[in-house]
């Protein structure tokens, strides 16, 4: 697949390295944003929702934590938002999309988590297997559409075959904690309090954002080693 990568201008010299890469896919161009870390010695894979894109608070605060701590994080979005297209195309072609990108990925030689949140979480769980994905992180897995819970995706998302952490939110429409099915012992499943299917707090809760978006960094950055091995 044909890719370029350029630098993007830092405004911080202590801050990670950033630079974008062009993928072409059977589905139009996708863009990677890296985010790199020095002598990294793994590398976080995401993509975003069919709602929104990369700028998504939590995949933005795993960007700017996990450098500083030896994981690269590519932040990969699908060629509908390069597009810019406001509707997602049929999960095969997202399927498609990531598949097609994996390669420029593993350019990295570094061991790679997949990721991504709702419609990203779904696309990591169905390709990690195939792929050769170390491990899979799903941010707000998109269990069952709102208000029909008997419609569970969870046979998607514990066919992943390789250690998985999902964080959830525990008042997200698309499927609360408690919804879950049981888990098999190599995933785990942390909850973010109050929060929704964006990890959006009401006035009411007894945490903020920056506490809610470290409670997120923290699970991930605890949960890494262990599913690295």
């Amino acid at each position: 697949m044909a890719a370029k990568k350029t630098d993007e201008p830092r405004e911080k010299t202590d801050t990670p390295r950033v630079t974008t890469e062009m993928v072409a896919t059977p589905a139009g161009d996708a863009r990677i944003t890296w985010h790199h870390a020095p002598g990294a010695h793994a590398l976080l894979a995401a993509s975003h929702g069919a709602g929104g894109g990369i700028e998504a608070r939590d995949l933005r605060a795993l960007a700017g934590a996990l450098p500083g701590l030896g994981v690269s994080v590519a932040l990969v979005e699908q060629p509908w938002r390069v597009a810019g297209k406001k509707i997602a195309p049929a999960p095969s072609t997202l399927d498609t999309g990531w598949r097609a990108v994996w390669p420029a990925l593993e350019k990295a030689g570094l061991p790679i988590v997949a990721g991504g949140r709702s419609a990203g979480a779904r696309v990591a769980c169905r390709t990690a297997a195939e792929l050769g994905a170390k491990a899979v992180l799903a941010l707000s897995f998109p269990l069952h559409t709102p208000g029909k819970p008997e419609r569970s995706r969870a046979e998607e998302l514990l066919a992943t075959g390789v250690p998985t952490l999902i964080v959830q939110g525990g008042r997200d429409p698309f499927g609360r904690p408690e919804e879950f099915p049981e888990l098999p012992a190599a995933m785990e499943l942390v909850e973010v309090p109050y929060g929704d299917h964006v990890f959006g707090l009401p006035k009411s809760a007894d945490l903020d954002e920056p506490a809610a978006l470290a409670l997120i960094t923290g699970a991930v950055t605890d949960w890494l080693p262990r599913a690295l091995g």
